[in-house]
């Protein structure tokens, strides 16, 4: 059986055409954004992952750096540089 037009937009059986039809304007939007929102993070996610350093932890460098400054102005000897060398190493 084929549903005959009414002439405003709307079919015969109108409930099912209006319904979908306010469905897609709240939904089309929303999906929209969702899919905007997923491809900037995988964006993100792929810049990082191949800009991504070696050393993911850059508090323990800064922490190695310190200690070598220290030992190399003479603040610490050579046993507690190894010690806290050992220390943050693990």
């Amino acid at each position: 059986m084929m549903n005959a037009n009414t002439g405003d937009g709307m079919m015969a059986n109108g409930m099912m055409d209006s319904f979908f039809g306010w469905g897609g304007m709240i939904f089309g939007p929303l999906l929209m954004i969702g899919f905007f929102a997923l491809f900037i993070f995988f964006i993100v996610a792929l810049v990082r992952w191949i800009g991504g350093s070696a050393n993911n932890d850059p508090s323990q460098t800064d922490a190695l750096d310190i200690l070598q400054q220290r030992f190399a102005a003479g603040e610490i000897d050579e046993p507690e540089y190894n010690a806290k060398r050992r220390a943050l190493m693990s």
